[in-house]
């Protein structure tokens, strides 16, 4: 009978030690975002995507810019799983091939700096993580503030153009609408407005602008910034494969800082959002405050970033870890 006993109380704690094995596998295999999730599987990775983005940046500085756009038109659709990077198929058609994602560009580097990861750490970083640490060292490049990001991302296996208009707002939609979309991944009203404080940098295409200028001028816009526009754009309806564009801040177009602000307070911002974001009594208290300071900017900045990049990601066993940015593993 006491051998009876004895091994039902070792069998119970045999079970109990099993079932604690197994919730801490499971804390271990999903532990969401963490800070240096590479730490021990891919130590160099951070340093490596960090140097691959010092040495393009050099001999491409408009990376910069595709970078920064990246991490906006990745992790506000839906999740930050690097959906953005995956080419069309037959049956599913690429984000980067949308309305809304036109002007996208340099994909290329993305994949030369999974390449050089990959070299070091095969299968372990994804490409989402990739996406995020190239945006966050390309603001670094472009003179704006180091944002410590977590990592942990896993890569998605479709693409989510069917609902990119429903996420990712449009240059002509009300700021209604603007606050509302990123409301919705707890973006408030200050971080939006740092947010579209990326405008500060980079160009607009003229297919974007016409319709401030032709057939008449916008009368919102500054009559001393208007025939600038006009010699950048002189076509009412522009060949969008031309280089026809004007630069969004032609003071400081290579350097994210706070001049976008004082820009659009002097009705020089090149798109409707950029004017509503000026004069809506919900923004312009903040619009004022970080054409006053650059360091409150780049807080609010950092802190809007920071939400973005850990909106709704694939972690755990969720996703896979592409071999290629560009194809889902069963493509490869």
């Amino acid at each position: 009978m006491r051998k009876i006993m004895g091994a039902k109380v070792l069998f119970f704690f045999a079970l109990l030690s099993f079932s604690a094995v197994s919730a801490f596998a499971q804390d271990e295999e999903d532990q969401g975002l963490v800070m240096n999730f590479y730490k021990d599987s891919c130590p160099q990775a951070e340093d490596i995507i960090k140097e691959q983005v010092k040495l393009l940046y050099k001999r491409h500085k408009n990376t910069a810019f595709s970078w920064l756009r990246n991490i906006f038109h990745d992790c506000a659709v839906q999740s930050c799983d690097a959906s953005l990077l995956l080419d069309s198929t037959r049956r599913s058609l690429s984000e980067k091939e949308t309305d809304r994602s036109f002007g996208l560009r340099n994909f290329r580097y993305i994949e030369t700096i999974k390449e050089a990861v990959e070299r070091e750490c095969p299968g372990v970083v994804s490409c989402a993580d990739i996406l995020v640490l190239s945006a966050r060292e390309g603001i670094v490049s472009l003179g704006g503030p180091y944002i410590p990001l977590k990592t942990g991302r896993r890569d998605g296996r479709r693409s989510r153009a069917d609902v990119v208009e429903e996420y990712l707002p449009d240059h002509n939609e009300t700021i209604y609408g603007v606050l509302d979309r990123f409301a919705a991944m707890g973006i408030d009203t200050p971080g939006v407005v740092a947010l579209l404080g990326a405008h500060s940098v980079g160009r607009t295409h003229c297919v974007k602008l016409v319709h401030r200028l032709y057939p008449e001028v916008d009368p919102a816009l500054s009559p001393d910034h208007v025939p600038h526009m006009l010699h950048k754009c002189p076509d009412q309806i522009p060949d969008p494969k031309a280089v026809q564009y004007v630069r969004n801040d032609r003071g400081t177009p290579m350097v994210l800082d706070n001049n976008y602000y004082r820009n659009i307070l002097d009705n020089k911002g090149l798109l409707i959002v950029d004017h509503q974001l000026a004069y809506d009594k919900r923004t312009r208290p903040y619009v004022k405050k970080m054409a006053k300071s650059q360091d409150y900017f780049f807080k609010e900045f950092s802190r809007a970033i920071t939400l973005l990049s850990e909106n709704n990601p694939l972690t755990g066993s969720k996703g896979e870890i592409r071999k290629q940015c560009n194809l889902a593993n069963k493509l490869h």
